[in-house]
């Protein structure tokens, strides 16, 4: 398999969350790889990553970082691929990575989802590619038909809860 996905974190201390990612992208069956990366630890080989993502077959790139969380707009600089920032809870409640992902420049977009939201993040970047597959599509729609049908059977568990002042 070649990998369409790409799944980076600054650091493996972010794989409790990233892995959100990887659990939906698994289980829509897309190949997607995982590193770690850090923009400003080891920040030749995120360039060599960037700039190698369209010859290796990226479709799309998840990228989590906690603090400063330059990462994700350091990629997105450095390639034409869509970059889904992931901030990572690791000072201020998460808020500093937010800020730092969210608030790019001009030029250098990159979609961002909520503190710690990888799982969000494996589904916008299968929404991403459902654009051009039709597999990945009829997936996305089972996806969300099954987010209904939880919410159809919880509400109907929450009918049989019984108090004394329920009506």
């Amino acid at each position: 398999m070649t990998p369409v996905v790409s799944i980076i974190m600054g650091s493996t201390s972010d794989l409790p969350v990233m892995e959100q990612a990887a659990k939906i992208l698994n289980d829509m069956e897309i190949p997607f790889e995982i590193n770690a990366l850090s923009a400003h630890r080891t920040h030749e080989q995120v360039e060599d990553f960037a700039t190698g993502t369209v010859e290796r077959g990226i479709k799309v790139i998840i990228a989590g970082a906690g603090m400063a969380a330059h990462l994700p707009g350091v990629i997105a600089a450095m390639t034409p691929i869509p970059v889904i920032g992931v901030p990572i809870k690791a000072s201020l409640e998460g808020i500093d990575s937010l800020l730092s992902i969210v608030q790019m420049p001009p030029g250098i977009p990159v979609a961002t989802v909520g503190i710690n939201g990888a799982h969000n993040a494996g589904i916008l970047a299968a929404q991403i590619l459902a654009t051009g597959n039709t597999d990945i599509f009829e997936k996305t729609v089972k996806f969300k038909a099954a987010l209904k049908d939880k919410i159809v059977k919880a509400n109907e568990e929450l009918k049989m809860l019984s108090f004394k002042y329920k009506v």
